[in-house]
Order: C-alpha cells, then sequence, then structure tokens
C-alpha cells in the first residue's frame, strides 16, 4: 500500500471532524455576517426604519462625521495602549513563570487565570468601587492628607485603558508563557557565557524566539480591547465614545444600517491590523 493510499483514510477522518463545526461556524457566523453587510448599505428612515436599496452613505456618513471619527480615533488609540502596555508588564511576568521551579507556580498559573471567570462587567464594577468619590483610592489619599476632598477618577480615558488591561492582562501572560516554556534555557546560558548583558540576551536572543508566542498575545488582546464594551461603558461613562457601545446605541435606537456600518468598520479595522501584525511577526520570524 503507498503512503498517498495510507494517508487518505486520516484524510478523510480529519474532514468529517472539521466538517460539522465548520458547517455550524458558517452557518452561524459568516451567514449573519454577510446579512448585516448587506443591512450596511439600506437606508434608514425614521417611519419606516429601514428602505433596503444599495447605497453607501453610512460608510460616508461615519468617515466624514467628527462624531464617528472622534470614536473611531478614540477606540484606534485605546486599542493600541492598551496592547502595548499589557505586552511590556505582560512579559517579565510570564518569563518567570516559564522559569519559576517553585511549587507555588502552579498557585500563581491560577492567580491569572481565576480572574477570567469573572465577567467583564463585574471587573469594572469593581473598579468603579476603587476609583470612585467614595472608592478605596479616594479614602486612602484623604486619609493620608494627599487631597482635601473626595477624589473621582473615573470616565476617563486612563481609567478604561486601566480597566480593558487588567481585563486583558491574563491572555497575554498565558499566550507568552507556553512559548517561552518551549525555549530551550541552555540557549539564554550560552548567551551569557559569551559576554552578553540580560538586556542584550533578551533583544538578541529572547525576543526573537517568542515571537509566535508575542504575535498571538499582541493579537488576541488587541482584538479584545477594540471591541470592548462593557469596561468602556461602566469605567468611561456616557460621555467616553468607543466603536463597540456605539454599535449597540445605534441597534437601540432601530437605526440597523448605521450600526451594521459601524460595526463593519471596526471589524475591517481590527483585521486589517491584525493581518499585518501577523505579517511583520512571520517576516521577521524568518529573518531571526
Amino acid at each position: 500500500m503507498s503512503a498517498h493510499a495510507a494517508s487518505r483514510p486520516r484524510i478523510l477522518t480529519a474532514t468529517f471532524l472539521i466538517g460539522p463545526a465548520t458547517f455550524i461556524a458558517g452557518l452561524g457566523v459568516i451567514g449573519p455576517m454577510l446579512y448585516l453587510l448587506r443591512y450596511s448599505f439600506n437606508k434608514y428612515d425614521p417611519m419606516e426604519l429601514m428602505i433596503e436599496t444599495f447605497t453607501l452613505s453610512n460608510y460616508g456618513e461615519f468617515f466624514t462625521s467628527p462624531y464617528y471619527l472622534g470614536a473611531y480615533l478614540t477606540t484606534l488609540r485605546v486599542g493600541l495602549i492598551s496592547t502595548a502596555i499589557c505586552l511590556v508588564s505582560g512579559f517579565p511576568l510570564a518569563y518567570v513563570l516559564a522559569r519559576s521551579a517553585s511549587r507555588f507556580k502552579n498557585l500563581m498559573i491560577i492567580g491569572i487565570v481565576v480572574p477570567l471567570f469573572v465577567g467583564n462587567a463585574v471587573r469594572a464594577a469593581g473598579w468603579m468601587s476603587f476609583l470612585g468619590s467614595r472608592g478605596l483610592l479616594s479614602v486612602t489619599l484623604m486619609k493620608l492628607g494627599l487631597t482635601d476632598g473626595p477624589t473621582d477618577f473615573m470616565y476617563t480615558e486612563g481609567t478604561v485603558i486601566v480597566g480593558i488591561v487588567a481585563v486583558n492582562l491574563p491572555y497575554m501572560v498565558l499566550s507568552l508563557q507556553s512559548v517561552l516554556e518551549g525555549i530551550n534555557r541552555n540557549v539564554e546560558e550560552a548567551a551569557f557565557s559569551l559576554g552578553a548583558p540580560p538586556l542584550t540576551m533578551a533583544r538578541r536572543v529572547l525576543l526573537p524566539l517568542a515571537l509566535p508566542g508575542i504575535a498571538a498575545g499582541t493579537i488576541l488582546t488587541f482584538i479584545l480591547a477594540m471591541n470592548a464594551y462593557a469596561t468602556p461603558v461602566l469605567l468611561g461613562g456616557p460621555s467616553f465614545n468607543m466603536l463597540a457601545p456605539l454599535v449597540y446605541g445605534q441597534f437601540q435606537l432601530n437605526n440597523w444600517p448605521s450600526a451594521a456600518a459601524v460595526a463593519f468598520v471596526l471589524m475591517a479595522t481590527t483585521l486589517l491590523l491584525t493581518i499585518l501584525v501577523a505579517i511583520i511577526t512571520r517576516q521577521k520570524f524568518r529573518e531571526g
């Protein structure tokens, strides 16, 4: 029996196993998205709600309206900043976990994973009780004599970024840890034996080898940050605009064409930046 004939049952088995999941994904995800895409070319009418037509006016309004553009730029800024903070703060923690031989390592991993079992709205509510005018931070500053009265740290872009980082950081750490554990320690020891300082070793040896984990963590946290809903709504307040809450608001107003257009601009931006990161990472990894 040839190798080609022997591999045929495996291919059929894989197709049989993947087929149902692919069908469900196509029916439950791709189908509704295509339907929503068609809605984005319709016209909104307050009396009829939606008129079946084909127009680019919804996209034109998005890219010419200061309100929509402001929310778009805010979403990009928050997504990029929070992702960068997750990467910079998550890499050292992931490295410590990957190289740790302590018996408490599993407890540390559990401590990182446990917050994922709590909903984003619940965690945002926790930040509200901590950062509010009567929260723990404000009361502590007053008792230390650093402030004269209650200080409200809520409803700012910085507060939203802090909340999103707290939500996304575990994903970054876990993505990096799995890759760092696969890097042989002898590679690091060889760099040190050749006289490389720790920073040089990290920059010239560790980071290039960890690029797949960096890419995976960056893409995952960026997607989550761009599409965040509960955190911007609860920590940013009604005057803080990001695209995901804006989409929900348009649906509440029954303006389905506008909501669909905003949703697809958000999805297209996230997808394009994700592909760009993947391409750059692949090229850097091949060059390294």
